[in-house]
């Protein structure tokens, strides 16, 4: 008789589920939009993705949680890191992958990923939205046009303005600024996008250059983001068929694995990555809401390195 597992990445502004067969195939998938955190929005997400998949609730053998809110997941098993869980994902999607770049709705991560598609060494900004998805949605706000639709008018835009705020606390005032002063929306939304990308390649310098690289996360689906990203690194990203549930197809796999008592490297470096995020947070960094109102305040990228995981 067949078997299913699932994951669920509960994130801070999309719940994504997955289902996966025994042979680690995904089946089944859903992304809900939400406005913040929600146990309404993960219900539906991992209801929409049985439905995709024609699996009923009992065919699911384990449930693994990851993401923002991955300790609200219902019914949920076991959770992981986003770390692990993107690195997983995007190893299975695109095997061979090296680099993952993550940009989620409230923070950035890139990620070293070794032969066996584990996580080799990540670094993170968790300190601010900058270059994240709520930056985004900033900038999209400020030009009075779709989210969606940025990208597309960011490519059709020329990119030398100068973009001097990279805190979406201030960003807002600074693209309404440059509104008013007449200049036009496409070469806002260009120059931001190149301003985002320098802040990625930041990041990266943390890990590493590494190819294949791949772009995970909903800023993934963000045409002028890749293209600034490709021209920041000089070299190009892969397109993944569905970068936005990459977390939870890798939660997915690993669910199979610990159903098959295969899980064991994975909650090793899990762990190591875990206890680094955990010393991330309890240095108890202020956050953008506590910023003096400074234009030139910026946030530097934290590198995490797992040490003899193995």
């Amino acid at each position: 008789m067949s078997w299913y597992v699932m994951g669920v990445d509960l994130g801070s502004t999309t719940a994504k589920a997955a289902v996966v067969d025994e042979d680690g195939a995904l089946v089944g998938s859903s992304v809900v939009q939400m406005g913040a955190v929600s146990r309404e929005a993960v219900a539906r997400a991992m209801d929409g993705a049985l439905a995709a998949a024609r699996v009923e609730t009992r065919e699911i053998r384990r449930t693994i949680s990851t993401g923002y809110g991955r300790k609200l997941v219902p019914g949920a098993d076991r959770s992981f890191t986003e770390i692990t869980c993107h690195a997983r994902g995007a190893a299975a999607m695109h095997p061979g992958v090296r680099l993952v770049i993550d940009i989620g709705g409230q923070d950035s991560k890139v990620i070293a990923v070794d032969d066996d598609g584990l996580v080799d060494r990540f670094a993170m900004n968790d300190r601010c939205a900058s270059g994240t998805g709520r930056f985004f949605d900033v900038l999209a706000r400020a030009l009075e046009v779709d989210v969606d639709d940025v990208g597309r008018l960011a490519m059709s835009g020329t990119d030398g303005l100068e973009v001097s705020s990279m805190c979406a606390t201030f960003a807002e005032t600074e693209v309404i600024s440059m509104l008013a002063q007449g200049r036009a929306k496409a070469d806002i939304a260009a120059s931001v996008h190149k301003a985002v990308a320098a802040r990625t390649l930041g990041l990266v310098a943390q890990v590493g250059k590494a190819t294949p690289t791949v772009m995970t996360g909903g800023v993934a689906r963000n045409e002028a983001a890749r293209h600034y990203i490709e021209k920041a690194l000089r070299h190009s990203i892969e397109l993944l068929p569905q970068p936005q549930i990459a977390g939870a197809y890798g939660a997915g796999l690993l669910a199979r694995d610990e159903y098959q008592g295969s899980v064991g490297h994975s909650v090793v470096r899990d762990s190591a990555a875990k206890s680094q995020l955990t010393d991330r947070a309890s240095t108890g960094v202020p956050r953008c809401e506590g910023f003096d109102g400074s234009h030139e305040h910026h946030h530097e990228p934290v590198r995490l390195t797992l040490r003899n995981p193995a």
